[in-house]
C-alpha cells in the first residue's frame, strides 16, 4: 500500500492517482492546480503550461477541497504542512517549502524530523539543533 495524503483541515484526500494534488496562488494573485510527487524528497511538479510561476517565488497552497490555506504558521510562512497516511495507517506531519524551485522536505513524527532536499537546511532551525525536538 502507498502512501495516502490528506488534508489537515477537511481530511480530505489529496493525492489522485500518482500526484499529489494543490491549489496555489503566486504573488500576482494568479491561480492554478500544481500536481507534486507523492515519493518524498522527489520534486517534480506538474502544472498547466500557462500557470506561470517563477523561480524564488513565494507561493501560497491551498487544500484544493475545502480552499483552506496550508501555511505552517507556527513555524515557519514559507512552509505548508499536509499530513501524509503510511501504509500502518499512522499519520505523519509532511511540510514542505513554499518558494518556487526550493527542494525542502520534512517528514515528521511523533518527536522525531527526517529532512529532505538539498535546501532542506535552511529552516532546521525551526526545529531545533539537530533532526530531534
Amino acid at each position: 500500500m502507498e502512501n495516502n495524503y490528506i488534508c489537515p483541515k477537511c481530511k480530505g484526500q489529496l493525492k489522485v492517482k500518482k500526484s499529489v494534488v494543490l491549489a496555489a496562488k503566486t504573488p500576482s494573485g494568479e491561480k492554478g492546480l500544481i500536481f507534486l510527487s507523492p515519493k518524498i524528497g522527489d520534486y517534480h511538479v506538474t502544472k498547466h503550461k500557462d500557470f506561470e510561476i517563477k523561480e524564488g517565488e513565494r507561493l501560497e497552497l491551498f487544500c484544493p477541497i475545502c480552499h483552506e490555506n496550508l501555511e505552517a504558521k507556527s513555524l515557519n510562512k514559507n512552509l505548508a504542512k499536509f499530513l501524509m497516511r503510511d501504509k500502518d495507517n499512522v499519520d505523519h506531519d509532511v511540510l514542505i517549502s513554499e518558494i518556487a524551485g526550493e527542494k525542502c522536505t520534512y517528514v515528521i513524527y511523533k518527536n522525531h524530523v527526517d529532512s529532505f532536499g538539498k535546501d532542506a537546511k535552511h529552516y532546521v532551525n525551526f526545529f531545533g539543533a539537530g533532526t530531534d525536538f
